[in-house]
């Protein structure tokens, strides 16, 4: 399953490694940032506003000039200027491979050790979105693609009553493969360290956090996929366990790693469109006033990027403008807070979009937020228009087309699928 989940490297395209170096602050600067990481994580869970902005720009101010450059120095595959985009007689059969070989690799498999896979629920959240999705172009296989969605999204649910809690949880799996088990068996070591692994694990899955942040990575995904599986079935159950997914980021702290917080806002934002209950919007708008706004960059060389190393990366930096375009589309038109999150979302994708001059340097992630920032309702839209995103998507598309045609796996499923569901909604 791995291997249908490639977003970079897949294609045979020329690579070109940017000039900039990564940031190496001295040991100064990386004590002074710990101080003030400590602080900025009480002042969030104090929710004090005015604290966490402010601590936000002392962390800025202690970055200097490496405020804003990411940890791993951005890498751009150049798209062949050949590369034409998706045709309309391409798009019927374009899901085609991602069918049969998600039906020859499937895993999820209810009553299965979670504790001896080495799978996690965001897989199954873009098969679903994916799914969905390619529906819109593939008539000739929409059941058949409705029933890998709803077979994944009853293990989602499985999962979900497994954890009880209303987090759909993150196997429990010990010296895991990739770099998201990698993180987890950290924090497991160091729970078991202080004897509170039996807080962590039940019935093999991770459901505590105890304030990381780590489970609203793949609880926010699966949450938003559960509630497109209920829009396409009308089954309340995915309903209900998107809602219970929702409730449960509802109580949880922010936290300083930007990135996760915005998992948590897109899914709340989205269970308030669904719903209609302002507690969610109320909750997403909270998260990200605390948790997304305040780590971004303002003003200087890279004005909106996120400042810290780890949130400037390109991966990173558009999961956060998928979060705020999903609770942009959802905002009020008079909400007092609308016009921070679209400044926000301006300041993000003019730092970003413009790169994709250079190439390819972010495939899934990317994809999938700038074709929500083009579903905006055209009050958000319009005051988005010098942001490039048209020509960032274009780029992205010849590059997926590209990939497409060589037989190679341009894109992950979900955002493979969403693709494709927009440029057919385009050629309407």
């Amino acid at each position: 399953m791995k291997v249908l989940f490639v977003i970079l490297g897949c294609l045979s395209f020329g690579v070109v490694v940017s000039a900039q170096e990564p940031p190496n602050p001295s040991r100064d600067t990386q004590a002074s940032l710990k101080k003030i990481g400590n602080e900025l994580a009480a002042a969030q869970k104090a929710e004090d506003e005015r604290e966490v902005q402010r601590l936000a720009k002392k962390a800025i101010e202690a970055l200097g000039d490496q405020a804003g450059m990411p940890e791993i120095a951005d890498q751009f595959r150049e798209v062949p200027k050949t590369a034409k985009p998706l045709t309309p007689e391409e798009l019927p059969n374009a899901f085609d491979r991602y069918i049969d070989f998600i039906e020859k690799q499937k895993w999820w498999t209810i009553g299965l050790d979670p504790a001896k896979t080495n799978h996690l629920p965001r897989e199954l959240a873009a098969i679903i979105e994916g799914c969905l999705a390619a529906r819109a172009v593939n008539d000739a296989n929409a059941e058949r693609l409705l029933k890998i969605a709803k077979e994944a999204g009853d293990f989602l649910v499985w999962s979900q009553n497994q954890a009880g809690t209303g987090v759909v949880p993150f196997p429990a799996v010990r010296n895991g493969r990739g770099r998201p088990f990698e993180v987890a068996e950290r924090f497991m070591r160091q729970a078991e360290k202080e004897g509170r692994l039996d807080q962590v694990v039940k019935y093999g899955w991770a459901v505590e956090d105890f304030s990381d942040g780590g489970l609203q990575f793949d609880n926010g995904l699966a949450g938003v996929a559960l509630i497109q599986l209920f829009e396409a079935t009308n089954d309340d159950k995915y309903k209900k366990a998107a809602i219970r997914a929702a409730d449960w980021a509802a109580t949880r702290p922010v936290v300083t790693n930007w990135n996760y917080n915005s998992f948590s806002v897109f899914l709340l934002a989205e269970v308030y469109r669904v719903t209609g209950d302002k507690k969610y919007l109320e909750s997403a708008k909270k998260k990200t006033r605390l948790g997304i706004l305040p780590g971004q960059l303002t003003e200087g060389p890279r004005k909106g990027r996120w400042a810290d190393a780890h949130n400037a990366r390109p991966a990173y930096h558009y999961i956060m403008v998928r979060g705020l375009a999903a609770l942009a589309a959802t905002m009020p038109k008079d909400d007092a807070d609308l016009p921070a999150v679209v400044d926000s979302l301006r300041r993000a994708l003019s730092a970003r979009n413009p790169d994709f001059e250079k190439g390819i340097f972010n495939a899934d992630s990317s994809m999938e937020a700038l074709i929500r920032v083009k579903m905006l309702p055209p009050h958000v839209a319009v005051k988005l228009t010098e942001c490039k995103t048209q020509e960032a998507l274009e780029t992205l598309e010849r590059y997926a087309a590209e990939g497409f045609r060589a037989r190679k796996p341009p894109l992950g499923p979900g955002a493979w699928g969403q693709l494709l569901a927009y440029c057919e909604g385009r050629e309407r």
